[in-house]
């Protein structure tokens, strides 16, 4: 009888290692389905409130409509995950695992697209609109502030107004006496000063009368900041919040376009191209032609002085005008959904649970691809008698024992002895 050839000490550490792993994936395999089909369920849940937010009805259509996509998605999830612990581990051939694993990314892929932004939308829904609401309060903000601060600097156009008057009602005040034209009195050089004067009072009294307006506006429109702040931190559903929140912007849009309209810098823009064109010449008053030529003298320099102040009151309009305005802000309401996608950096903790709860069995899958690999290079490295199990050897055994029986020729019997006659009767 042959001996069992003895092996080294390699090959049965390895054997152990591997009747050990595999004793660890049976107790596991006991659970991992009712595991897996918890995930999938709870991904189903989450997947059900994210498509009840898209649906604007809430009745009895809605709900089942909701709850079939859920429950395709936790199907689906449950079905790909077990089709992947079972078949990726088994390959041997790398080729096959590659394309087994290019599967597994593809279906990762349609699991994110069909479930995970709904679970993060279920996760982070609401506070993803409040993030929206808060941004689009910012942006209202810097639009009533640009606005303010640009009517403001139209506002400071006065003082150049009140300056260029001054200057014409000191002009005025000389000729009174004599001191440009020669001559004194109210003649026709101090008629034209005069009219420029008055001209630049009334735009005077303008500017001044916006500012009580412009004041106002930007009042009321800090009033409507703080009520749209209050909703974005009030209890309640979102959506009545942002019904509100809708109606609120409507009103601040309007107040910032009316601070837009009450910037004076267009008006002291046209009024400074009026100074010097639209003068009506008085008739000349001078009672000698020697007066007359230096009241038409003095009157061509008053229209030279025009020009240069109506120079200067437009480049100072102009500084003003060429700021740029601010960006038009329209508040566009979104579901929750939506917000979620909108503002995915600053809600990254929510996405990486909803993407989570479904890819993780992708861990699984991976885990079981390095034992399984683990277990097939330990049997690959001893004799394949080694592997085998008391039964198993039993078993093997009695086989043997069949098959020699079998094979053993059985002796012929020998023929029975012939009956001697009886020879009593002779």
């Amino acid at each position: 009888m042959n001996e069992r050839p003895e092996h080294d000490d390699h090959s049965q550490r390895g054997l152990r290692h591997v009747r050990e792993l595999e004793g660890h994936l049976a107790w596991l395999d006991t659970f991992s389905g009712v595991a897996l089909g918890v995930l999938s369920a709870a991904s189903g849940i989450y997947t059900y409130l994210g498509v009840s937010g898209l649906l604007d009805d809430t009745g009895a259509f809605s709900f089942f409509a909701a709850a079939a996509y859920s429950i395709a998605v936790s199907v689906g999830i449950f079905v790909f995950w077990s089709y992947m612990l079972r078949l990726l581990p088994a390959m041997q051939n790398t080729g096959n695992k590659l394309k087994l694993t290019g599967a597994m990314a593809l279906g990762c892929a349609a699991i994110i697209a069909m479930s995970s932004w709904l679970n993060a939308a279920a996760l982070a829904g609401a506070a993803a609109v409040e993030q929206h609401l808060a941004t689009t309060v910012q942006s209202y903000q810097s639009a009533l502030e640009e606005s303010h601060d640009i009517a403001i600097s139209a506002q400071a156009l006065e003082r150049d107004v009140a300056r260029v008057r001054q200057s014409f009602e000191d002009l005025s005040a000389q000729e009174a006496d004599g001191n440009l034209s020669g001559l004194a009195g109210r003649g026709a050089v101090f008629r034209v000063l005069s009219q420029k004067a008055s001209e630049l009072s009334a735009l005077e009294e303008q500017i001044a009368a916006q500012s009580p307006l412009i004041d106002s506006a930007f009042d009321e429109g800090n009033a409507l900041l703080s009520q749209m702040r209050a909703l974005i931190v009030e209890q309640g559903p979102v959506e009545a919040r942002s019904v509100a929140f809708s109606e609120e912007a409507v009103r601040l849009a309007g107040l910032v376009a009316q601070l837009r309209q009450l910037s004076v810098a267009p008006l002291v823009d046209r009024a400074a191209a009026d100074l010097s064109a639209s003068v009506v010449l008085p008739e000349l008053d001078g009672s000698t032609p020697d007066g007359q030529m230096a009241q038409q003298q003095t009157i061509s320099s008053v229209m030279d002085v025009l020009q240069l102040r109506a120079d200067s009151l437009a480049q100072a309009a102009d500084q003003v005008l060429a700021r740029p305005a601010p960006a038009d802000v329209v508040y566009t309401p979104v579901s929750a959904a939506d917000a979620v996608i909108l503002y995915a950096g600053n809600f990254v903790p929510s996405w990486a649970g909803a993407i989570a709860i479904d890819l993780l069995p992708a861990v699984l899958v991976l885990i079981l691809m390095v034992t399984q690999s683990a277990i097939r290079e330990n049997r690959h490295t001893a004799p394949a008698v080694d592997g085998l199990t008391l039964g198993e050897l039993r078993a093997a055994m009695y086989a043997m024992r069949e098959v020699e029986q079998d094979s053993t020729p059985r002796p012929t019997p020998a023929p029975a002895p012939m009956p001697k006659p009886d020879t009593s009767d002779t």
